[in-house]
């Protein structure tokens, strides 16, 4: 049967569509892109070789050279890492990287500070919160609330941060596990360390030592301390955000905007975001709006962070 259409509505002709010789088109993706099969007995070299130099390959490529660049030129390598990062078994990687200059400083939110303690400590970390929570004894471990609070009122009587206080405090008990500890590996280095703590959102607030006063001025001292460094991110530096979706996002915000308020300049920055998933905080406070209007360049890298940690300390290492 015909189409009970409008007689003067027809299917549109293709007759006169223009056409172009494929070879004469500017494509995105060329064979020289491609991934190469590698061998069994191929180097870490020939595996990141292998690699298709495409879409997050080629943004961890350049992201690395930059990292680089910023270690060449003595600009501060800032890694904002969430407790996860050290949950993973990563601290082992970032120490590494730290001894090579790639890593310059560390900010961390309060979970860092629990489980990297606890490693040092004893050699394990990460409770069964389900478990746990019932009994009303999640977080109630007695060494790490004492740990991080007499911390924090050392800190507190002479006027440093908590990163640091509670670095010093630990490497103080001489723990059996201080080589896997990044606080300990900070601390010895003397590179910053920074902690940002939020008043409820961890452990540390609920023991009965807490001193509120005191974690509040040595984590403000601290966030006082990543505003600097960020300061001296100007012509080169580098922010990376591992793992931390809420907390160091919103603290970065805040010492870039404290930065631009007292007037210095902050350009030329590369900032990045390594987690699970791309969301809203991470991809706008630190990928995008830092380096806006031609301020830096920000990467987003997604991925388990088991995985992509030790693949960008792979490229920094043996990448081009």
């Amino acid at each position: 049967m015909p189409s009970e259409y409008d007689n003067d509505l027809k299917p549109l002709s293709l007759e006169g569509v223009s056409t172009y010789p494929l070879s004469s088109r500017p494509s995105k993706v060329s064979l020289d892109d491609f991934a190469s099969p590698i061998n069994a007995d191929a180097s870490v070299k020939d595996y990141l070789a292998s690699l298709p130099n495409i879409l997050a390959v080629h943004n961890l490529r350049e992201l690395a050279a930059r990292i680089r660049q910023a270690r060449d030129a003595n600009k501060p390598i800032i890694w904002g890492i969430g407790g996860h990062v050290i949950k993973t078994g990563l601290a082992p990687v970032i120490i590494d990287l730290m001894k090579r200059a790639l890593v310059t400083a560390i900010a961390a939110n309060g979970s860092v500070l629990v489980h990297d303690a606890e490693i040092a400590m004893v050699g394990s970390t990460s409770e069964d919160v389900d478990a746990t929570l019932g009994e009303g004894i999640f977080g109630g471990a007695d060494e790490t609330g004492k740990l991080l609070n007499r911390a924090a009122e050392e800190g507190a009587k002479d006027g440093i941060g908590l990163g640091e206080a509670t670095g010093r405090a630990l490497v103080g008990l001489n723990p059996k596990h201080s080589a896997q500890s990044l606080l300990c590996a900070a601390y010895h280095a003397r590179a910053p360390f920074t902690a940002h703590v939020t008043i409820g959102g961890d452990i540390c607030h609920f023991h009965p030592d807490a001193d509120g006063a005191a974690l509040g001025v040595t984590t403000h001292t601290d966030f006082r301390l990543l505003a600097e460094l960020v300061r001296r991110m100007d012509g080169g530096g580098v922010y990376l955000n591992i793992g931390s979706a809420v907390t160091l996002p919103e603290v970065f915000l805040k010492a870039v905007t404290l930065v631009r308020n007292l007037g210095h300049e902050l350009t030329n920055i590369t900032t990045a975001n390594f987690d699970f998933i791309q969301s809203y905080r991470p991809l706008t406070n630190v990928v995008r709006r830092p380096t806006a209007n031609g301020a830096g360049q920000g990467y987003s890298i997604t991925g388990h962070h088991e995985l992509t940690v030790p693949l960008l300390a792979a490229q920094l290492i043996a990448g081009k």
